[in-house]
């Protein structure tokens, strides 16, 4: 099955700061792919390169292409990418609670990405609102589509973002930090739907997170970040049993386990480097237990390992 979002070896910059290098990725339809990374990797600005939306924050890609459905987006005027997104492309934002206009009731929110998208007139939109609704688990959804966004709890209001998302029949939903700001029960609520839309109408789901565990419940292929680079993509799967990478490795130890024994969650030590001050070779270099001279001078490139790709010189080995 070809890919519907691809992205070839893009590189992006803003102003004379390089902050993306060689991000090469792929989506299919009913497949979920995990972007995952610790907080400064470069995952929401790879979305915003997916989007076309670069240029809202002085943005640009230096190098590679990003394609939709086939269609290179730099070829696209900024009128064609505006269609592309909410009709093929539907996006889930980090925060439910700005994402919505206080001032505007929120079947009105839902409501004009059908009019605007489809086409269709204010009846019929809000009937497509309210199935929705009803479909996302939102009880008496005629009743929350009159309500104002600060009546609404934060995971009701993260479904309601969603229902936008899906408002415009989108081939293809990205979605960023989705239960961030959400308590653990209600963030499994988000995913369980996020889950069923991929397997009930095909689309295809880019989900961006820092939280391995959610990539563990959810997604068919993972692709880990650290700072700009692609450190390792593959198979969950085999990724999660036997990860290449060690900054993969670090983030899997991060996950709580059922049984577990004190002291044994780990953690990994140092922060992400500045896009400002990016070591030399290998960015994990500092942080990691197998770094070796090679790793201080030489950016390894990324390479197949296994069912994936990895980064690495010394991938699924121990120092």
């Amino acid at each position: 099955m070809s890919a519907l979002l691809e992205l070839d070896g893009v590189g992006v910059a803003i102003g004379r700061i390089a902050l993306l290098e060689g991000i090469s990725l792929s989506v299919e339809r009913g497949q979920v792919l995990g972007l995952v990374g610790e907080s400064g990797s470069g995952k929401s600005l790879t979305a915003m390169a997916a989007m076309g939306l670069l240029p809202l924050i002085g943005g640009r890609v230096t190098h590679g292409a990003v394609r939709f459905g086939g269609q290179d987006m730099a070829a696209m005027t900024e009128a064609e990418r505006r269609k592309l997104r909410g009709r093929r492309i539907g996006f889930v934002t980090q925060n439910p609670m700005t994402a919505l206009d206080p001032v505007q009731r929120i079947g009105e929110q839902i409501d004009v990405v059908s009019r605007l998208h489809l086409g269709l007139t204010r009846a019929k939109a809000r009937a497509r609102t309210l199935d929705l609704m009803t479909q996302l688990r939102i009880p008496d959804a005629a009743s929350v589509a009159e309500a104002w966004p600060h009546q609404l709890s934060g995971g009701m209001k993260q479904r309601i973002v969603i229902a936008m998302a899906l408002a415009g029949d989108p081939d293809m939903i990205i979605a960023d930090e989705p239960t961030t700001a959400l308590d653990v029960t209600v963030q499994a609520q988000i995913i369980q739907i996020l889950g069923a839309l991929v397997r009930d109408r095909g689309v295809a789901l880019l989900l961006i997170t820092h939280d391995m565990g959610v990539v563990a419940q959810v997604c068919d292929r993972v692709a880990v970040l650290y700072a700009g680079r692609l450190a390792e993509e593959g198979p969950a799967g085999p990724i999660f049993a036997a990860p290449a990478h060690p900054y993969t490795a670090a983030l899997i130890g991060c996950i709580p386990q059922d049984g577990m024994a004190k002291g044994s969650l780990t953690g990994i030590p140092g922060t992400v480097p500045s896009a400002a001050a990016f070591p030399p070779g290998c960015r994990f270099h500092p942080r990691c237990s197998r770094a070796s001279d090679l790793c201080r001078r030489t950016a390894p490139p990324v390479a197949p390992h296994d069912a994936g790709r990895a980064a690495c010189h010394h991938p699924g080995t121990v120092a």
